[in-house]
């Protein structure tokens, strides 16, 4: 598996000077802002949500006033810490279903851009299809809301988790690798398609190279830590790394 998080990462550098070669800036840019703007919006009033949550849980639970009874500087140390843990694991939480919306939204683009790039790698074309576009979107659809629910499923487990002391401090890093997990796997969906791959045979395959989708979603997290311009470019970055990834696995 580490060996397949190490090409996915290799990938976005390959995917960028594919897309600098292929002068495909275009479709990276325009969804890419349309996809920074709504990140803004949501990240804002998700911030707002979580932190209005905490404070709810700890108010309803007399948690506050018993803190300040006892006055113990390691217990309230570790009480804020388990907070500022569950904030992060919310604010997880939340980015996943906004991220689901993105991929439903986004689904046209990013299944024309996975086909782009492998029609560029293979020297062929593959002539545009409206009807075969929209049952890509339909399709990849139908499995962002299949990832959806088992990956609240997975959150609400992790957020119980969280609320315990210490044991809960590795949540964040274990939801983390979840997030990292759905979209790579998002990503790499769309080449299962062309190659005809029902659902189950998508999910079957991606769950043997897991290590391609967590590498690929972990860069795409990376690269929100460049302020502006890595909004704009990881949803695009990610679909073309995730493509050119499994050409190089299936040439292996």
């Amino acid at each position: 598996m580490l060996k397949e998080i190490v090409i996915a990462i290799q990938s976005y550098a390959e995917a960028h000077r594919f897309i600098v070669k292929n002068k495909l800036w275009k479709w990276i840019l325009i969804p890419g802002i349309f996809y920074t703007i709504l990140f803004i919006v949501s990240m804002y009033f998700f911030g707002k949500s979580a932190t209005a949550v905490i404070e709810y849980l700890t108010h309803t639970t007399g948690l506050d006033g018993w803190l300040q009874k006892f006055q113990n500087g390691l217990l309230g140390f570790l009480f804020a810490f388990a907070g500022i843990i569950l904030w992060l694991v919310l604010m997880l939480f939340y980015f996943s279903l906004f991220k689901y919306i993105w991929l439903i939204v986004g689904s046209p683009v990013f299944s024309y851009l996975s086909e782009r790039t492998q029609s560029i790698i293979e020297g062929k074309e593959f002539p545009f299809d409206f009807k075969q576009l929209l049952k890509d979107a339909v399709r990849g659809t139908k499995l962002s809301l299949r990832n959806m629910i088992w990956q609240t499923v997975y959150s609400v487990s992790l957020l119980l988790l969280s609320l315990v002391p210490v044991a809960g401090w590795i949540t964040p890093l274990v939801a983390l690798a979840v997030e990292c997990y759905y979209y790579g796997f998002s990503m790499m969906d769309y080449s299962c398609e062309r190659q005809k791959l029902s659902s189950s045979q998508s999910v079957e395959f991606i769950g043997k190279h897991r290590g391609l989708a967590i590498g690929n979603g972990l860069v795409f997290y990376l690269m929100h830590g460049a302020i502006g311009i890595g909004w704009v470019l990881a949803p695009a970055y990610a679909v073309i790394a995730a493509t050119l990834s499994l050409y190089k696995v299936g040439k292996d």
